[in-house]
């Protein structure tokens, strides 16, 4: 059951992130979520084939999520914003011109 809370505070952290204004309080898609999780929560009389799959599809938007910051931030880091100079060129990939002291 941590797993499932872990879970669902991780796709809820990546929300907030992705949200312009980084409140998510009674949004559509935040209650949704907690639909399906309720939806398809396991208890003592039942057991759930979907939650198996619940996790499934919560992990792979966690990742989309994820991977979607990352690439908005590689673009913003490394897309050509015109002429760089050398000395910057040498910053963003992490090495010291030779008259840089150490």
């Amino acid at each position: 059951m941590s797993q499932n809370v872990h879970l669902l505070r991780h796709l809820l952290s990546e929300l907030r992130k992705v949200n312009s204004n980084g409140k998510l309080k009674d949004s559509n898609i935040v209650n949704y979520i907690f639909h399906q999780y309720r939806r398809f929560g396991v208890t003592d009389q039942m057991y759930c084939r979907a939650q198996d799959e619940m996790k499934c599809v919560a992990n792979t938007y966690v990742t989309y999520l994820q991977s979607i910051r990352r690439f908005k931030e590689l673009v913003r880091t490394y897309h050509s914003a015109g002429e760089r100079s050398v000395e910057d060129t040498a910053n963003i990939v992490g090495f010291k011109l030779p008259h840089d002291p150490k």
